[in-house]
């Protein structure tokens, strides 16, 4: 039987990435590889739901095939959506030293 390389990665914490190399069946699935990578039990809070795992980036079902060389990745929840932080950070500047509204004209409407 021929084997295909994979390599499967987890962030657990920022900056922080435990990437195991696997030697998988051809027609071995991602969840095979997430299972087979020993990530499950090494962290046990960690969840495998629909949306939270990738090849190369790309958003994948448990159930795809793997091919020669894929990353398989899985994705921590976000703690903050990245819309609400930025409006966040924009609040904490203060409209009139950031971005569109820092350096208005004189008699122009808002936002010009």
């Amino acid at each position: 039987m021929v084997n295909i390389a994979v390599t499967v990665a987890y962030s657990h914490a920022p900056r922080q990435v435990c990437v195991v190399q696997l030697a998988m069946p051809t027609g071995s699935t991602v969840g095979q590889a997430v299972e087979g990578s020993g990530l499950l039990a090494r962290f046990p809070d960690l969840q495998i739901e629909h949306g939270s795992v990738g090849i190369w980036g790309r958003k994948t079902a448990l159930d795809h095939p793997l091919r020669d060389q894929d990353r398989v990745e899985i994705w921590r929840a976000l703690k903050v959506d990245p819309k609400v932080a930025r409006r966040e950070r924009f609040k904490k500047q203060g409209a009139s030293s950031a971005g569109l509204f820092a350096q208005r004209r004189s008699g122009a409407k808002s936002g010009y």
